[in-house]
């Protein structure tokens, strides 16, 4: 039988297009599941907040430890506090008392729930102070000193992934979510696996770069991980910079007075 040219014609038209639907079926396929997979991989940033917040916190245990505060500036050279602190965190309470140096011994910081108290013991009067405020003079801060509320006080606004040294992490960019903060925005570089900040920065309103904190050591006791060792270091005084080192650390019991302005006097 013969096959008139148009019949010829008309079959490789319908093979083509059949076979060009095909095609089409196959991307459309192809781009669900990649949108699928994205989708998935999206982390959940307020999830690693509440994480990092949740696993900072001694729940029903005291906490206490030793902190040796080295602190280097191109000018003044290198001082050294030893400092004992108490924390209570279901009550929101903490207890800063400055050993070492000796002229400087007795100084205590008091955080009873709300309120920060500074105690200066030549004078024997306490003055009410801020968790922004720098500690001793240091580039560290009183809130520094505190358990992590990342999800309280700020919302994530972006995030990529990356690395730090031998870390695959998030990398999270946070602004505040009132003012009570001491950073308008932060930057926070997460590791993936266990969500722990290994650096973290922090901008002003303007978001010029204020100081940079490194934790490269972290110490799990009970169910909490903390950093045992903290680097603050100030961008705007180069060279400029303060080593927080913490030993003896312990989770018992601690009596209730040493929360209260009698102790510390």
């Amino acid at each position: 039988m013969r096959i008139r040219a148009w019949d010829s014609v008309s079959t490789g038209a319908l093979r083509a297009a059949w076979l060009l639907g095909k095609a089409w079926v196959l991307a459309a396929a192809v781009l669900i599941v990649a949108a699928s997979g994205a989708s998935a991989a999206q982390p959940d940033l307020v999830a690693i907040l509440r994480a990092i917040d949740e696993q900072s916190n001694f729940g029903d245990f005291d906490f206490s430890a030793v902190l040796t505060i080295i602190t280097q500036d191109p000018e003044k050279g290198t001082e050294k506090f030893v400092v004992r602190e108490f924390r209570r965190d279901r009550e929101n309470k903490f207890l800063l008392l400055i050993q070492e140096p000796k002229a400087r011994m007795g100084e205590g910081y008091l955080m009873d729930e709300e309120n920060l108290w500074f105690y200066d013991p030549e004078s024997r009067k306490f003055s009410h102070t801020s968790l922004k405020e720098s500690f001793a003079g240091s580039d560290a801060r009183n809130e520094d000193f505190t358990q992590s509320s990342l999800a309280k006080d700020y919302r994530p606004t972006g995030y990529e992934s990356g690395s730090l040294g031998n870390f695959e992490v998030y990398i999270i960019d946070l602004e505040a979510a009132h003012n009570e903060v001491a950073d308008p925005y932060l930057r926070i570089w997460v590791s993936k696996d266990e969500n722990l900040i290994l650096k973290m920065e922090s901008y002003s309103l303007t978001k010029r770069l204020m100081r940079t904190a490194l934790f490269p050591n972290y110490v799990k006791i009970g169910s909490a991980i903390i950093p045992r060792v903290m680097v603050f270091v100030d961008e705007l005084v180069q060279g400029r910079r303060t080593q927080i080192t913490l030993s003896e650390i312990s989770l018992n019991a601690l009596p209730d007075s040493v929360f209260t302005k009698a102790f510390v006097e």
